[in-house]
C-alpha cells in the first residue's frame, strides 16, 4: 500500500489549563485537528502533494482517523515566558522532486523569528538535497526553490502558571 498524502494544509493553535495534557488538547482544538490519531512523521514534502487552506483540509478529516503530521509543539507553566512553535516549507521548482517541513519550538523568540528559522531551516534542507550553495537571505530567488513559506503560533506563558502550549503543524491527507 502506497501511502504518499496528496494533500497537505497548515495549521496552528494554543491552549491554557492547569493540567499539561489538556492545554495541549485546547491547542489542537484550536488548530482543528482535535478528532485525529496524530503520527508524527519526519521533514519531506512529498512530491505533487497539493497545499490546501485549513478549511478544506479540516473537512477531509473524519473522527478517529490516523493523520500524518509535522509538528511543532512548545509548552510552559511559567508566568509570562514567550514561546513558539513554527512548521516551515520549502516546495522545489520541480515538483517531480520531493521538498523539507521543518519544526522548530523555542523559548524568548517572536513569532516572526522562529517563523523564519523554520523556513529557513526547510531551504537549507532543500537546498543540501539539491546538491546547490545556500545562503538564508538569498534563497528566495533561488532558480531551484519554488516557495518557501511557514506557519508559527507564539504566545506568553498564563500569568497564573497555567500550562500554556503552542502548536504548529503541517497536516497530510492521503
Amino acid at each position: 500500500m502506497d501511502l504518499i498524502p496528496k494533500h497537505i494544509f497548515f495549521t496552528k493553535g494554543k491552549g491554557v489549563h492547569k493540567d499539561k495534557l489538556a492545554s495541549f488538547e485546547l491547542a489542537l482544538r484550536k488548530a482543528g485537528i482535535e478528532k485525529c490519531n496524530l503520527v508524527y512523521v519526519s521533514s519531506i514534502f512529498p512530491p505533487k502533494c497539493e497545499i490546501i487552506p485549513k478549511a478544506r483540509g479540516v473537512k477531509k478529516i473524519n473522527p478517529g482517523q490516523i493523520t500524518f503530521c509535522v509538528m511543532a509543539r512548545s509548552e510552559t507553566n511559567e508566568p509570562n515566558r514567550l514561546i513558539s512553535a513554527a512548521v516551515g516549507l520549502a516546495v522545489p521548482k520541480d515538483r517531480k522532486h520531493y521538498g523539507y517541513i521543518s519544526e522548530h519550538h523555542s523559548f524568548g523568540q517572536t513569532a516572526r523569528k522562529a517563523g523564519d528559522y523554520a523556513e529557513d531551516l526547510a531551504a537549507t534542507m532543500l537546498a543540501t538535497t539539491l546538491g546547490i550553495a545556500f545562503d538564508p537571505d538569498e534563497y528566495k530567488a533561488s532558480e531551484y526553490i519554488f516557495k518557501s513559506t511557514n506557519i508559527c503560533q507564539s504566545t506568553e506563558g498564563n500569568k497564573h502558571g497555567k500550562w500554556t502550549t503552542a502548536i504548529a503543524a503541517a497536516v497530510m491527507l492521503l
